[in-house]
């Protein structure tokens, strides 16, 4: 019959399991070898009187003895455990990984390409590769990591970020050196594909200069303050960068000061809210300029846990205060906007949003304004697509309306990563 053969083979392959470590030692000492020999030798002699205790109780079962059957299958549980116990003892050592392969960092690739209509024209970047994105993230030692951003357009490569930080110092501080980009706000932190429009804020664009908004090189530390409870929970940051924005500080070349302290509240299982207070300081001697930056955000949120992924409520708004003085003499100016997103359910999500800005040219007393509408189809955490709507009123009082298609994918452990 068959069920003393399978038992025959089972055994035939633990020996083997346990003979590998011992064939594979070549070099081992003479007493290893003798010491692994004995114990081979018993195993082998427990294999043989198990295997004629089963031809035996099979004879029997077969012949109509019930019991037979009870202290058979008592045989193959105690056997089955002895057989685990025996592979996990002779099994080698778990190793460290070793080769190049384990000391790659993660590699994400993000993708973003969009076509639009203006009106009235002339058309430009009707379509547009607008940024291929390369992330690589590490952990350098168990001490500290590092992210780089490397952005690929048609207008050649630029490092977004690169920096490398300590998490987990005394006091629960945290070191960031290098480049990155700074907490101004909110979204100024957010990169190109993550945001909930295809661009920054117009108050981002006009008070930061550019699209990619406010990037520094320096040092930053955080800290989270060491108390939260019903009152909240809050976060310090402080930064000293190379202030080199044109905008804000004419290209200059001196260190530049920010200060960040955000606070979180959650009202219930489902909304939470947050709030942050943001300085900049920064000069140019030579240009006599002298730059003040404040900036307040807020953000309410409403996700009910059960339906995270087919409901979901954001409301948020930023405020700029925005003081450039030359000589010691320039106005105060004003920027900012409100918006929300409301997902229907798991794949479409609708949104709008209005700024208004008033010009950073202290010589120039105008403002303008936009308004967004948008429709996201979220296909995965990989890939999405938007149809966005913009209707703009420019500093000459002149109007233009875009529609615009933006295609995002990701590929990578990092799917649209925020920063």
């Amino acid at each position: 019959m068959t069920t003393p053969f399978i038992w025959r083979a089972a055994a035939l392959v633990a020996l083997t399991l346990l003979w590998g470590p011992g064939l594979a030692a070549q070099d081992a000492p003479d007493t290893l070898a003798r010491r692994q020999q004995r114990a081979r030798d018993s195993l082998v002699a427990v294999v043989r009187a198990l295997e004629a205790r089963l031809d035996s109780l099979a004879r029997a079962r077969h012949a109509g003895d019930s019991s037979a059957g009870d202290e058979l299958a008592a045989l193959r549980g105690a056997a089955s455990a002895l057989a685990s116990d025996s592979a996990g003892a002779g099994a080698p050592p778990p190793q460290a990984r070793l080769g190049l392969n384990a000391l790659n960092p993660e590699i994400s690739v993000t993708a973003i390409v969009h076509g639009s209509v203006l009106r009235p024209g002339p058309q430009t970047e009707s379509f547009d590769a607008r940024e291929f994105e390369f992330s690589f993230q590490s952990a350098l030692d168990p001490f500290s990591y590092t992210k780089i951003f490397a952005s690929i357009t048609e207008e050649g490569v630029e490092i977004e970020e690169g920096y490398a930080y300590w998490a987990g110092l005394p006091g629960h501080f945290r070191l960031d050196v290098g480049r990155f980009r700074q907490p101004l706000g909110e979204l100024n932190r957010w990169h190109r594909h993550a945001l909930p429009e295809g661009e920054l804020p117009l108050v981002h664009q006009l008070y930061l200069g550019g699209t990619e908004g406010l990037a520094g090189t320096g040092v930053s530390l955080y800290w989270p303050l060491p108390f939260s409870g019903r009152a909240g929970a809050y976060e310090l940051t402080t930064q000293v960068t190379r202030g080199t924005n044109t905008t804000l500080f004419a290209a200059g070349d001196r260190p530049s000061y920010l200060s960040q302290l955000s606070g979180f509240w959650q009202f219930s299982r489902s909304t939470y809210g947050q709030l942050s207070a943001t300085g900049l300081y920064g000069t140019n001697p030579d240009s006599s300029l002298e730059t003040t930056l404040g900036v307040l955000a807020a953000r309410f949120s409403w996700r009910p846990p059960a339906q995270a992924k087919y409901r979901e409520l954001t409301l948020r708004a930023e405020l700029f205060a925005l003081r450039r003085r030359f000589d010691g003499v320039g106005p105060a100016r004003l920027g900012g906007y409100i918006g929300g997103q409301w997902r229907l359910n798991r794949r479409w999500i609708v949104g709008a949003r209005a700024d208004y800005v008033e010009s950073p040219e202290p010589l120039l007393a105008s403002h303008e304004w936009e308004t967004h509408a948008t429709l996201t189809f979220w296909q995965s955490e990989f890939v999405y697509l938007r149809a966005e709507w913009t209707r703009r009123r420019d500093v000459a009082s002149a109007t233009s309306n875009r529609l615009a298609l933006h295609a995002v994918w990701a590929m990578g452990p990092h799917k649209h990563e925020l920063f």
